[in-house]
């Protein structure tokens, strides 16, 4: 929770716990401070960068879904297309065989 590299004051005996003078007091809530200005703007940084990375893949989403989607339709409409043409040869094929003379 500390900075690192800062040390308590040293005990002194006859005294339970630590005493801390108004200014190491405050020099020791300025150094958390400034520690935790320090943690929050990492972590903002980090949360940034995380953000944009996900807006960045919602981007490659959409993008990937717009090209399925089309595909799907594209292929839809070949194998139509095909079926059409397979439905046309077998009934002319069959209007054939209907027309044509018994034997």
């Amino acid at each position: 929770m500390y900075p690192q590299g800062r040390h308590p004051a040293p005990h002194q005996p006859g005294q339970p716990g630590f005493k801390f003078t108004v200014a190491e007091s405050c020099d020791r809530i300025k150094d958390e401070f400034q520690f935790l200005q320090a943690q929050y703007h990492s972590l903002k940084v980090e949360y940034d960068k995380l953000a944009n990375e996900k807006t960045e893949m919602q981007r490659h989403y959409v993008m990937y879904y717009e090209m399925s989607y089309g595909l799907n339709i594209e292929m839809h409409k070949q194998v139509s297309a095909f079926l059409l043409e397979i439905y046309l040869a077998v009934k002319n094929l069959i209007n054939g065989f209907l027309m044509a003379p018994a034997l």
